[in-house]
């Protein structure tokens, strides 16, 4: 579906994987397009590409052919250190697993980005910022979240549910144009999904965030926004859902 307002368009992306003389294809010539302010919902059987695809939108798989733009970018023409400044920046990310460090507490894991971007931009108005404003900003975002008690937690202490939570804060903090989701309810119960679910439909809704989620559970993203179904590294359907009233 070709927008003229699109945020982030993806043209021919053909991945496919080798491994000896044998050829794997995963995606087999995707052409998406989503607008800003959009919830897009990416679904299908498993091994069908929908992960690959989204790990690809956002910068962190290249393509075996294809384009990918953002915001007027080429994001595969990129320098790697140019493509992980702008994956920094405008692109955030919420995985099935959490991927939270151990090591660090709640309020630390949702810093890294924020301190990972004033490396990245030393002469930026971010590198001036004071240790008390970041903090701020990083519980802010935890608070939105219902998470703030648990600032000092390490996310062993937490839930499933806490700790997709505190993913999702971390997702925000650099204020990203858009927030790629891979099987964000995929670990959790139906309680813990439809609050996660909740979440994001609150982010594209109210805050006008931008939402990619790719799921195998369809029927709970019912009502989201657009969906893309994917089957054998195509595209077999698409269509707008129905909104929740």
């Amino acid at each position: 579906m070709r927008r003229e307002d699109s945020l982030i368009s993806a043209s021919a992306i053909i991945k496919t994987y080798k491994e000896g003389t044998k050829l794997f294809p995963v995606l087999r010539g995707i052409d998406i397009d989503i607008g800003a302010s959009e919830f897009v919902v990416i679904a299908g059987p498993s091994g069908a590409g929908k992960s690959t695809l989204l790990h690809i939108l956002g910068g962190l798989d290249c393509p075996t052919s294809g384009r990918v733009v953002l915001g007027g970018e080429d994001i595969y023409s990129l320098s790697d250190e140019k493509r992980a400044r702008l994956r920094n920046m405008k692109i955030g990310f919420v995985f099935q697993f959490y991927h939270l460090l151990g090591e660090f507490t709640v309020l630390e894991n949702v810093l890294l980005p924020l301190l990972i971007s004033q490396n990245f931009y030393k002469d930026n108005k971010l590198s001036l910022a004071s240790k008390k404003t970041i903090r701020s900003r990083a519980q802010d975002a935890l608070a939105m979240l219902g998470l703030k008690d648990r600032l000092d937690f390490s996310p062993a202490k937490l839930s499933g549910g806490e700790k997709q939570r505190v993913a999702i804060a971390r997702a925000l903090i650099n204020d990203p144009d858009i927030i790629l989701c891979d099987e964000p309810t995929g670990n959790l119960d139906s309680r813990c999904g439809e609050e996660i679910r909740g979440i994001l439909m609150h982010l594209n809704r109210e805050k006008k965030r931008t939402i990619v989620v790719v799921t195998h559970q369809q029927d709970l993203f019912s009502g989201c926004g657009r969906l893309i179904n994917i089957r054998d590294g195509l595209i077999s359907k698409e269509l707008v859902l129905q909104e929740v009233k």
